[in-house]
């Protein structure tokens, strides 16, 4: 069918500029935003407050892992910034902040030298891979739901406000046997603590294959 209408594909912080509502000074603001003065800015926040004070002409992208600050008109040039990011090896380009999987979600809250915390949410009824790290150990709290954890054969629940530790080179599994979502802060601690540390022996997924 035809059809006569505007289009854009919004690929750059300037096109999604341009088709935002904007206050009185231009100014398009999304989340806990406030400005000061300022005229024809972008501000976008992500879980904090953000404030512009006599700026113009900016866009302002503050997100949980990275803070983007660029001249309105020049946005195009964030995939030479990527570029850059992904030759310096910085996880920022190629990993979001929250991560999605098979079984629900995963999000890194901070990470060290020798170790990493995650945010772990599985969905009901779901369970991770059965697998081992060579290089780590795991401590698992639980902050919602009912765990079901099996380590080294064993099976154990784990219930809110309880906790249970992974050895290095032991097989174990995260399962939710519950109807709401499970919820879990993972300490890992060890002297690699990459994602790819991971060996997987079962898994729902075929991600063995």
């Amino acid at each position: 069918m035809p059809l006569d209408c505007g289009w854009s594909d919004i690929g750059s912080w300037d096109a999604l500029y341009e088709t935002m509502e904007k206050d009185e000074g231009g100014n398009v603001k999304k989340g806990d935003v406030h400005t000061i003065g300022g005229k024809n800015n972008l501000i976008y926040a992500n879980g904090r407050l953000v404030v512009g004070l006599d700026v113009n002409d900016l866009v302002i992208a503050d997100t949980p892992d990275a803070l983007l600050v660029a001249k309105r008109g020049s946005s195009q040039a964030v995939r030479d910034v990527v570029n850059y990011l992904k030759d310096q090896g910085r996880r920022e380009a190629t990993e979001a902040p929250i991560n999605a999987r098979p079984w629900g979600t995963y999000q890194i809250l901070h990470q060290g030298d020798r170790f990493k915390i995650k945010h772990i949410v599985i969905n009901p009824g779901s369970r991770l891979s059965l697998q081992y790290h060579h290089h780590r150990t795991e401590h698992w709290v639980v902050v919602r739901g009912t765990a079901l954890a099996v380590i080294g054969g064993k099976e154990i629940y784990v219930h809110e406000g309880e906790s249970t530790f992974i050895p290095k080179s032991t097989p174990h599994r995260l399962v939710n046997p519950g109807k709401i979502p499970l919820e879990i802060i993972e300490v890992q601690n060890g002297e690699y603590v990459g994602e790819d540390d991971i060996i997987r022996i079962e898994d729902d997924y075929k991600r063995t294959e």
